[in-house]
């Protein structure tokens, strides 16, 4: 079958393909898929399976988006695979356009996005291995495919290396056109700008001798580092999918053989008209390469922090086996092997100290700049680097499943992503290069039939102009481009976007609601306060209190006991343990009866509580939990126990604020301990008494009050909320990020990252939108002038050589204010000591 009918029959859809359905439980759910399926325009046969789960489908024509709708409709699941494709010989946005097409009339594709930036494809299918059809359409579209193929931890070393080739070979190409064209221009612009060169010039050879060199020089860069525009537009001219090839090669050829014919065939002309402008296609082909190589040395400048991440990468691990010291690949660890660190290494992969105290430099994964405290049972991240003591640490995630093998994963996708925003560019920059191509012949056209005389000449010169001003290649890399600075600037950060679309949402948002306990407070209650009462130590009383809680397993317990411990009091065995539900706990310790509990229990038994009430309602008031601590029948003490606000939530909310959102508090506490927090942090609106499945539904009718609603949660209990809410923001949870429901992760679970996240987006966005502002302004304003519209009013044209300065230019400049992303900074405001006298509660 010939390249053609390859084309043809993946245009037709004609094939047969394999789509797994979920939902199906019984012979009637078949009879339902099938009908639906065999409903759908161009399905010739469809056959479903209820053991295997999948309908077998015989195409006519019929698109596989179609299908998948049916059997949704249907009330079934259509489940489609993801594959990646690298793709290669793209130069401008219609490319990207052909790639789509020829990638969606694959039978079996649902979907497919090409990134011009990054040079994949991203491609939903059905049916088996379809990736050797997938390819074979890439190619008859005229372009290059191969599987994408990730290294452990991300990255791509082949593309890498690839486009580092690319831009050696196009600086060696500029250099060699550029020293063809300096002696060209002097030829043949150096005796129009000077009698005295002129004089010199042509004394030394005549005009036909002058000529020739002119050809010879102009040959050398056209035909030599020129050659790639005539090799790739050529064919895409053939195949009616013009690119920014083809616009050079008609732009520069056309110069070119014009100036052939007045120079060996000057009859063929009319007079007036013999005119060479050899020096016009020579510049442009070198200014364009020129362009092309300032292009590829900024695009590889985006995906910098990808490559910042791969390298933090250990290559190496010295691990302990069977007693002896080994050193091995890391690729060769394994769960549950013993890792030695020294000072100054890199940690190779994910696991737990088992020996050993060191600080840990964890800045580049999670974006926090001090360094961590490292002590037995401490989490480790693989990338991280030992500061200055010796950890023996056990390894429990290695190779893909490690913290940084998800970070890239996740930054890559998002960087392949296309934002809702990217559909009007799509739609334009198909039909951009015909467009152009049919505005040159009218200008042609217009200028021979009512041109000023040389109307030949001025017919070409501006019809060439036309074709070497337009830029389809800044529209194509306004948005791509800016997507992958962002994200990756926002993974250094300690913020991954795990879909790139949240890049756009997040921008758009006007409230976020907050969980309270573990993502605005600590998630665990501690000692904020001890009274003691008269005639007993304090100490003494926190020692008995712990002593009797240690038996017991509530938070509030678990929380006296850590704070005795912290104290280095020495608990004694409890004795006769008895948990009253709602009431507190009794026990005997060193032969004393100890009771710690609600003013209820006291009541109970019959302990008064003295002056001691009224501190402990303020302590109440404040959102604390106070419990009485009496031995034998007497007052000892009052303990205070509260959920501790985290130390950047309030710098956090002041930054949300400044960015004009407005704020939610989400929590099942009672109403007057939520409003008491609340209060403290400056909340005006407060859900309590919440249920966890009940959030969802809050985040809903925040929606209905119009705006975008983003929700802040650990991930987990609060899963139906991030995923209800427009933006689903999940606080890292240690070295699992692996948290579905949410379309950003805060890796750190510093909430100071949330506004950053937020003025991040806003950046990115608004970068986006100056790239499009220019790269459609820029053609919308310089395609007519290079056409001669001005030239009626101002006598104004445009030059070729200038035109294709512009064109190089206009990609260039929206490239380099893509990078500017890289130097994002947000206000994160300063991390307040501690909390001490006000706590929150549980």
């Amino acid at each position: 079958m010939t390249m053609h009918a390859k084309h043809d029959a993946l245009a037709a859809g004609i094939g047969v393909i394999d789509i797994p359905v979920g939902g199906m439980s019984c012979a009637s759910c078949v009879g339902r898929v099938e009908k639906a399926i065999a409903a759908v325009t161009g399905v010739r046969r469809a056959e479903v399976n209820l053991a295997t789960g999948k309908a077998r489908v015989t195409l006519a024509g019929a698109r596989s988006e179609a299908i998948a709708e049916a059997i949704r409709t249907a009330g079934y699941e259509p489940a489609a695979t993801e594959i990646t494709l690298a793709i290669s010989d793209m130069t401008c946005a219609s490319c990207v356009g052909r790639v789509e097409k020829a990638l969606r009339a694959v039978p079996g594709v649902v979907d497919a996005q090409v990134n011009l930036a990054t040079e994949r494809a991203s491609v939903r299918a059905f049916g088996g291995d379809i990736t050797p059809a997938l390819i074979a359409a890439v190619a008859v579209a005229g372009y290059k495919a191969s599987p994408f193929s990730q290294r452990q931890g991300g990255g791509d070393d082949a593309a890498a290396t690839r486009r580092r080739a690319e831009q050696s070979a196009l600086g060696r190409a500029v250099v060699v056109a550029a020293l063809a064209t300096l002696p060209l221009m002097a030829l043949e612009m150096g005796p129009h700008l000077s009698e005295a060169f002129h004089h010199w010039l042509h004394g030394r050879a005549d005009a036909f001798t002058l000529k020739l060199a002119a050809f010879a020089l102009a040959t050398i860069v056209l035909f030599g580092p020129g050659l790639r525009f005539f090799a790739k537009g050529w064919p895409a001219l053939l195949r009616g999918a013009p690119d920014m090839n083809a616009l050079v090669m008609l732009g520069a050829g056309a110069a070119y053989a014009y100036s052939v014919v007045a120079t060996f065939a000057p009859d063929l002309l009319p007079e007036g008209t013999l005119y060479t402008y050899f020096e016009t296609g020579a510049v442009i082909v070198t200014l364009i390469l020129l362009g092309r190589w300032f292009e590829a040395r900024a695009r590889g400048r985006t995906s910098e922090a990808i490559r910042r991440l791969v390298q933090l990468q250990a290559r190496f691990a010295r691990v302990l086996r069977d007693g002896v010291e080994h050193e091995i690949a890391i690729e060769h660890v394994r769960v549950g092997d013993l890792v030695l660190v020294r000072p100054g290494e890199k940690i190779p992969v994910d696991g737990a100290v088992v020996e050993g105290s060191s600080y840990v430099d964890e800045a580049m994964v999670t974006g926090e700049p001090a360094p961590a405290h490292k002590g037995v049972g401490s989490a480790v991240i693989g990338g991280t680097i030992n500061r200055n003591g010796a950890l023996r640490f056990r390894a429990e995630k290695v190779g893909a499943d490690t913290l940084l093998a998800q970070i890239l994963r996740m930054v890559e996708q998002a960087q392949g992503a296309k934002l809702p925003i990217q559909a009007l560019v799509d739609r334009v920059t198909n039909r951009f290069v015909p467009a152009v191509i049919a505005a040159a012949a009218l200008t042609f056209a217009a200028w021979l039939a009512i041109g000023p005389s040389p109307a030949l000449t001025y017919a070409l010169v501006n019809a060439v102009a036309v074709l070497i001003v337009a830029c389809p290649c800044a529209m194509g890399l306004a948005t791509p481009t800016s997507i992958m600075v962002g994200t990756g600037r926002a993974a250094e950060l300690g913020i991954l976007f795990r879909q790139g679309a949240a890049l756009q949402g997040l921008s758009e948002i006007t409230t976020v609601a907050f969980d309270k306990t573990g993502t605005l407070t600590r998630g665990r209650p501690e000692v904020t306060h001890l009274v003691a009462a008269d005639g007993i130590a304090e100490e003494e009383a926190l020692r008995l209190a712990a002593s009797a809680e240690s038996a017991s397993e509530h938070p509030s317990a678990e929380a006296i006991v850590a704070e005795a411990r912290r104290r280095g009091l020495a608990l004694a065995p409890a004795a006769d343990f008895t948990a009253e539900p709602g009431l507190g706990i009794t026990a005997r310790v060193d032969g004393h009866i100890v009771a710690v509990g609600s003013g209820r229990l006291m009541a109970e038994r019959a302990v008064p509580v003295g002056t001691l009430a009224e501190t402990a309602a303020a302590f109440a008031r404040a959102g604390g939990s106070p419990l009485y601590i009496a031995v034998d029948g007497r007052l000892a003490g009052l303990v205070v126990v509260a959920d501790q606000i985290k130390s950047g939530t309030p710098a956090a909310l002041d930054a949300l604020r400044a960015l004009g959102l407005r704020i939610v508090m989400v929590t099942g506490d009672n109403r007057a301990t939520a409003e008491a927090i609340a209060a403290r942090l400056g909340i005006e609106a407060v859900e309590a008494e919440v249920l966890p499945t009940d959030k969802a539904a809050i985040v809903k009718r925040l929606q209905q009050g119009g705006g975008g609603v983003a929700f802040v949660g650990d991930g987990i209990n609060d899963a139906p909320a991030l995923a209800q809410a427009d933006i689903g923001i999940a606080m890292g949870a240690g070295t699992d990020i692996a948290i579905e429901s949410a379309d950003i992760v805060l890796i750190s679970g510093d909430l100071r990252h949330v506004p950053e996240a937020i003025g991040l987006s806003r950046a990115t966005m608004a970068n986006i939108r100056q790239n499009l502002g220019w790269a459609f302004g820029y053609n919308v304003l310089l395609i007519p002038v290079a056409a001669g519209l001005a030239y009626p009013l101002w006598g104004v044209l445009m030059s070729p050589v200038f035109a294709s300065f512009a064109m190089a230019f206009s990609s260039v400049s929206v490239l380099a204010n893509a990078l500017r992303l890289r130097r994002f900074a947000a206000e994160r405001g300063a991390a307040p000591p501690a909390p001490d006298a006000a706590p929150a509660t549980a």
